[in-house]
């Protein structure tokens, strides 16, 4: 079995991490090859989503302010606009009958 450091598609990147330049689909060497190349696309992939999470960590109360801070801006126009909807809480049982209704 050919070691990845041995291939002409290994590279190493400055700061010491593997750069595998293989292409699984043109020239995998060998059927280990492949498994290294899924093996390390799946570190590649985890680190990736690690650092979304960590993001979304940090921006979720940010996030959580801004949707109170929406929530209160609605209520308020909401309750700015029921004059003009006609929308009385006290004449709410008077209208009872509604239309139709002899």
């Amino acid at each position: 079995m050919i070691q990845c450091e041995q291939c002409e598609f290994y590279a190493t990147s400055p700061s010491g991490e593997p750069i595998l330049r293989c292409d699984p689909f043109a020239n995998i060497k060998e059927a280990h090859c492949l498994t290294k190349w899924q093996i390390y696309r799946l570190t590649k992939l985890t680190e990736a989503y690690e650092a979304t999470v960590e993001l979304q960590r940090r921006l979720a109360p940010l996030q959580e302010k801004m949707m109170r801070h929406l929530e209160h801006e609605i209520d308020e126009y909401d309750e700015s606009e029921r004059w003009k909807l006609g929308y009385d809480d006290d004449d709410d049982d008077e209208d009872d009958e509604g239309p139709g209704v002899f």
